[in-house]
């Protein structure tokens, strides 16, 4: 039985709080009047943060039939943005790590319905990590709920006056998309996502605690829980894509991919894996997991090199079509990260390709377990910062700053959290799992 230790535990509550005090401190230095925004774009300006794209958007007077009222709407936006760093920040790290449980569940749910023998031993490492997913989830559909109460304007789709048609912010194409786009609708499915998501991991943890206390040789559990994970994918699959739509796509309400969903499933799912790879070296430096060895690390290193390669493929993909298509309502999108927030969208796609790509290959490094440590700080890093070339363009624009006390503070908390929920959560079972057939096959892997 694994015990939490101490110094972890401190660990993660000291990550809280120091990542409170930078929410907190994020939230008192948002603008609350469109003059508290002037000033704070005009002072960045003269700080070089921003350059020229900043200072066309926030401060040039456009001269045309609309005079003053096109001006005063170019206020108001940069004063929206500005409103929307530190939930902006907020919501990048409540999604990643919500993101790392979830992927770490749907690998957990693809390796019960294999019937693989490799992996078995790393089964309550991987429901440990799951742990988090009701914890975060539901953190994040309060988020959701708090901006469909127009307490932010991350999600620029929930302005009334965009389906208004009385209103001068009408907007056609959001019109048209409003039987979908629509907050009810918006949060009851994301109830149906998040409510079928902790259903089944209730299940499966209840279903293996079940097969460790069954019978020599019953198996009902355990073909239960094949079952369930089977039927867990299918509603996986169509659940993630349309969250990927939903929770991220739509800040973005006027461009669209039909890659987006794999897009995100490619991410979620590596970063599942390295997560799972970074606390399996954990546990088994402090002398648990007798079982793991350098063969099962090997297998779990070829996995984040093999998605890493998968989420390449998928990106660009993306890119590459539509950049190839030049339609203007399409290229809009990376033309957006090209300008306004270029260092942090280069740097993923170096963090989230080229690294894994050179590093991971090599077979024997896969076995080395400080080198699958760097190799995974930096993969996650990557996708931390994809989540936040994702999310941010589209809520904040041109204001973005990565290194801000919010953007720290957040991603401080949430790892804090995420800490201790998981390391909690392993404390609950024995970290070796009994009664599945399998288990011999798995406790003698080597290669």
């Amino acid at each position: 039985m694994y015990k939490f230790s101490k110094k972890l535990k401190t660990l993660s509550f000291a990550l809280m709080f120091v990542g409170l005090v930078g929410i907190v401190w994020g939230f008192m230095n948002t603008p609350s009047t469109i003059e508290e925004a002037k000033e704070i774009v005009a002072k960045n300006s003269q700080d070089g943060h921003g350059s020229d794209h900043v200072e066309t958007v926030s401060t040039h007077e456009v001269v045309d039939s609309h005079g003053d009222d096109h001006s005063a709407s170019h206020d108001e936006h940069v004063f929206h943005q500005l409103q929307n760093r530190p939930w902006s920040a907020l919501y990048v790290a409540i999604f990643f790590f919500m993101m790392l449980a979830l992927g770490t569940l749907a690998f957990y749910a693809i390796q019960q319905v294999a019937q693989a023998g490799w992996s078995i031993v790393l089964f309550r490492v991987m429901e440990g990590i799951t742990a988090y997913l009701p914890v975060g989830a539901v953190i994040l559909f309060v988020f959701l709920a708090l901006s469909g109460m127009h307490m932010n304007h991350v999600f620029a789709w929930m302005d009334p006056e965009l389906v208004d048609p009385t209103s001068p912010k009408f907007d056609h194409l959001l019109d048209a998309k409003k039987s979908y786009l629509n907050v009810p609708f918006f949060l009851i499915r994301a109830a149906i996502y998040i409510g079928g998501w902790i259903l089944y991991r209730w299940y499966a943890c209840k279903q293996t605690l079940a097969l460790d206390n069954a019978e020599n040789g019953d198996l009902k559990h355990y073909k239960r829980l094949v079952g369930a994970s089977a039927a867990f994918l299918v509603f996986f699959l169509i659940s993630e894509s349309m969250m990927s739509w939903d929770w991220l796509m739509s800040i973005d309400h006027h461009w669209f991919s039909t890659l987006y969903g794999w897009y995100i499933f490619a991410g979620m799912i590596v970063s599942g894996i390295t997560t799972i790879a970074l606390v399996t070296i954990y546990l088994k430096s402090k002398g648990y997991l007798e079982y793991v060895n350098d063969s099962h690390l090997h297998d779990l290193a070829k996995f984040m090199f093999g998605f890493s390669v998968f989420w390449t493929y998928l990106w660009f993909s993306q890119f590459m079509l539509i950049w190839y298509a030049n339609i203007p309502e399409e290229v809009t999108y990376y033309a957006q990260r090209f300008e306004e927030i270029k260092v942090p969208f280069f740097a993923m796609v170096v963090m989230n390709f080229a690294f894994p790509i050179l590093i991971l290959m090599n077979s024997d490094y896969k076995r080395l377990p400080w080198f699958i440590v760097m190799a995974g700080v930096i993969v996650l890093v990557g996708h931390y910062v994809d989540i936040y070339v994702l999310i941010t363009p589209g809520s904040v624009g041109a204001q973005w700053k990565f290194l801000s006390p919010e953007v720290i503070g957040s991603a401080l908390f949430f790892l804090g959290l995420f800490i201790l929920v998981v390391f909690t959560a392993l404390t609950k079972a024995p970290l070796k799992v009994k009664g599945n057939p399998f288990i011999k096959e798995s406790e003698q892997f080597h290669y």
